[in-house]
């Protein structure tokens, strides 16, 4: 494994970590199976962002006895209520489930405290006046917290972070979907990282920057784009890349410290581990996407969950999932239609209320998902 410094919080990282949003899915002995991968390959950071009390417990145990080798990841004003994640700016809800966080890892302390899912600027104001950000202040003055971080896929919300002072660690939305502008937009860089940086969205290239000149640290998150990058039918630029070329693009960011992937099963775990061999060419996206066409990333689903809670008690990602993967291909697979068909609320109970795309980081159309998917699968 590889380690970099992460910003200035004097902690040393490896450069892939473990996304644990996947594991929410899995029960105790699948999850102990990828924690273990990770592990044996070096791995010695996690994220969990999760407030449902079984993976959180899944977690916890799984790497109970080895404290000490894990850098936590932890978030707070994600929580647990009624039987589903819900997003909150409530100290005292905040409260309840940070100590349900900790205890259910068997721990004190979080190595990074995470402010969870700050994506626009009504919400930031929310954090810094509603008292949140002075609570996740006093949890690191008591050693609860050992550095403040924040989870944004905005990046003028993550600017805004940075420049606030507090925030040691971004836990940030990278990929050259996100990055890359079409080639005729190219913004002229005259710094040493301007090779990195060419073709970039000027306020991305500007935010990764500003976090290596302040010594905040970035983590990375959807990698992958939710697997969309990594399959050709479903990529935005229409060609396939692998998953070392998507960990090598996070890699050469400035101020990325560790690339979060979030593993379904063990088995996946060498995939990405093949990163740490790989040579230069195996690990260059660049002659991928040369000759490729670059459109916007936005308006895709990369499975995050955000959305929720949705008031029917869909599993929206879920749905849009399955939706993605039937119209991949010029036949619904049988196994799909069986996926959709154990799901307990189906896309037809869609309200159509339109609260989970004003969630959506990625502004997905998901009220005409719904009816599509409804459509489709006939129910």
């Amino acid at each position: 494994m590889q380690y970099r410094q992460l910003g200035n919080t004097g902690l040393s990282v490896s450069v892939i970590g473990l996304g644990g949003e996947w594991l929410e899915r899995h029960n105790a002995e699948e999850v102990k199976a990828v924690v273990d991968a990770c592990r044996a390959y070096g791995v010695n950071i996690l994220d969990c962002f999760m407030s449902e009390p079984g993976v959180r417990s899944n977690l916890g145990n799984a790497i109970r006895g080895e404290r000490e080798k894990w850098i936590i990841e932890g978030h707070i004003g994600a929580v647990w209520q009624d039987g589903r994640y819900v997003r909150t700016r409530n100290v005292e809800e905040a409260k309840v489930a940070f100590a349900d966080l900790l205890e259910r890892f068997h721990t004190d302390y979080v190595d990074l405290g995470m402010i969870h899912f700050v994506d626009r600027e009504d919400d930031w104001q929310a954090v810094l006046e509603g008292g949140l950000m002075d609570y996740v202040v006093e949890l690191k003055k008591s050693g609860a917290v050992r550095h403040v971080g924040l989870s944004t896929h905005s990046p003028g919300i993550a600017r805004k972070a940075v420049e606030h002072g507090v925030v040691e660690v971004l836990l940030f939305s990278i990929n050259p979907g996100y990055d890359l502008l079409p080639s005729e937009e190219n913004v002229g860089l005259s710094d040493e990282n301007a090779p990195l940086l060419r073709g970039m969205d000027a306020e991305r290239a500007e935010l990764y920057r500003l976090c290596a000149e302040r010594g905040v640290g970035i983590n990375v998150m959807k990698c992958f784009g939710g697997g969309r990058l990594l399959d050709a039918a479903r990529s935005p630029f229409g060609v396939a890349l692998t998953p070392v070329q998507c960990i090598h693009y996070c890699l050469t960011r400035p101020a990325v410290g560790s690339v979060m992937i979030g593993f379904d099963s063990a088995e996946q775990v060498p995939d990405s581990m093949a990163y740490l061999t790989a040579d230069e060419e195996e690990k260059d996206y660049a002659a991928t996407l040369a000759a490729s066409p670059r459109e916007t990333y936005y308006g895709h689903c990369t499975y995050c969950g955000h959305c929720q809670p949705c008031p029917v008690g869909m599993d929206i990602a879920m749905v849009n999932k399955l939706l993605d993967l039937a119209t991949a291909q010029t036949a619904v697979p049988a196994t799909v239609r069986e996926h959709y068909a154990a799901l307990e609320v189906k896309a037809s109970a869609c309200l159509g209320c339109g609260k989970c795309e004003t969630r959506c980081p990625f502004h997905v159309r998901v009220t005409e998902r719904m009816k599509t998917a409804a459509t489709l699968f006939g129910a």
